[in-house]
């Protein structure tokens, strides 16, 4: 749709930019924090782990002082559960809580509005061994962290997110590190989630009637390959099992019907206790917040047919005999790491979003990981830039459609480890002097992209250019 003039953004929006725990924080083992699946995984060769990170926990006061010279209005950040629960379901760590509470009240003195995940992909080790997510338990203890977080923290955050891309944990949990299994652990597991985040939702809103709530799943617009009708209707069914399971669920409180008889085929339908499609059906979030980086493109997998598939990435189609194959789209250019770039897609996947839920909407994740180099104190990311300008722009237009968006937060705020390509991956608008086995001095450098979203903040996105 072309449109004469655009609408501004809301005159409050939320501009900003995300991390998350085990990729920023380091100090893995400091001050009684437990391990997580991502300190115990098996790192890819040639990558760091995240023991160190980008010692996030050390310069926290330095780093939000940084994203309020950006002028910030938003700072999406995650907690580690094993840092404040060491074990997962045991003592709770004080000195794992204060790191949180100074951390809310830092940004809260430069009016920056917390915008707090509770799970990003890492999981305390000590639930890990007792079975993850398919252990039952885990839903008991994921309810009792929450309940701790919003008893400590709950007065001074307004916004809460449940958890992150547990799309992707369960599409590519082999890429993110959270593990991989059968289809019908895997859907056993999510289940779980599931309900978890219902009970939370609902137990979040009557702790703390004043906030909202809301998942952050990864979620794109999925194209067919071709016209073919059969390349649309596996488009159709894949869009279903990789976006609109986990938000039917979370705004109308259903599984989603096609991706039931999906499971039903695959002989994975999860074992449910009684009273858990109620639990679902109670609870509703406030807004929906989501991740996006591209598009997916699928076409028609025939059982038993030959089909070339799409390479294995969270970022990248999936593919299932019988059902759909991952494929590259031929109209799309690449980043240097292999992933397409779709800003148009982006909104295309808003409106998709708001017209089929009609829940405000916040971007939690946008960006682009990229071999910056650092020349003279200074990185000249203008790669960065023309990505983040072009998303903004298909954002505002989708605004203009009519769309409720009420914040954007690019990934990432200050460079931190990617989880399958390690340091020389970079997002933020701050560099990091390390590498993946060197850490250097860790000395903060403000890139070109810090100076271009200071002016796009200012500018409350009129000023895109630069």
């Amino acid at each position: 749709m072309y449109h004469k003039k655009l609408k501004p953004f809301k005159e409050d929006f939320l501009w900003g930019s995300a991390t998350s725990a085990y990729q920023v924080e380091g100090a893995w083992n400091e001050d009684g924090k437990g391990p997580s699946v991502q300190d115990a995984k098996e790192i890819v060769p040639d990558t760091s782990d995240f023991k160190v990170a980008t010692d996030h926990y050390h310069h926290m006061q330095e780093d939000i002082a940084l994203l309020a010279e950006m002028g910030f209005k938003t700072y999406r950040f995650s907690i580690s559960w094993s840092r404040v629960i060491p074990d997962g379901d045991g003592e709770v760590n004080p000195k794992g809580l204060q790191f949180y509470s100074d951390l809310i009240d830092e940004c809260l003195k430069y009016g920056i509005e917390p915008l707090v995940t509770v799970y990003h992909f890492d999981l305390p080790q000590g639930l890990a061994e007792k079975g993850g997510w398919e252990n039952r338990a885990t839903i008991d203890a994921f309810v009792r962290y929450c309940d701790v977080l919003f008893d400590n923290l709950g007065d001074r955050v307004k916004l809460w997110l449940t958890i992150n891309e547990q799309n992707m944990m369960i599409l590519h949990g082999a890429a993110v590190g959270t593990g991989e299994s059968t289809l019908k652990s895997l859907y056993q597991q999510n289940h779980h989630m599931l309900v978890a985040q219902a009970m939370v939702m609902n137990n979040c809103h009557e702790k703390l009637p004043h906030v909202k709530i809301g998942p952050a799943p990864n979620i794109s617009a999925v194209y067919p390959k071709s016209n073919n009708p059969a390349d649309v209707q596996a488009a159709d069914l894949y869009t279903a099992i990789r976006n609109w399971l986990y938000l039917d669920i979370a705004v109308y409180g259903v599984y989603n019907h096609q991706v039931w008889a999906y499971l039903e085929e695959n002989d994975a339908l999860p074992d449910m206790e009684p009273g858990d499609l109620e639990i679902l059906k109670s609870a509703e979030c406030d807004f929906i917040a989501f991740n996006y980086y591209n598009s997916s493109t699928v076409q028609a997998y025939p059982a038993g047919t030959e089909r070339a598939t799409g390479k294995k990435d969270q970022q990248l189609s999936d593919s299932q005999e019988g059902f759909f194959a991952g494929s590259d789209n031929e109209h799309l250019p690449y980043t240097e790491f292999g992933w397409q770039i779709d800003p148009t897609g982006f909104r295309t996947t808003i409106n998709q979003i708001y017209s089929r839920y009609r829940k405000p909407l916040i971007v939690t994740e946008n960006g682009l990981g990229g071999i910056d180099k650092l020349e003279d104190g200074k990185v000249h990311d203008h790669y960065r830039i023309d990505y983040l300008r072009n998303h903004i722009e298909q954002m505002n237009l989708a605004v203009t459609d009519g769309a409720d968006v009420f914040g954007y937060c690019t990934w990432s705020a200050i460079d931190l480890i990617s989880t399958h390509q390690g340091f020389r991956k970079r997002y933020g608008f701050v560099y990091v002097n390390r590498e993946d086995f060197d850490l250097k001095d860790l000395k903060r450098y403000r890139k070109d992209s810090f100076y271009w979203y200071k002016g796009v903040i200012a500018s409350n996105g009129e000023k895109l250019e630069g």
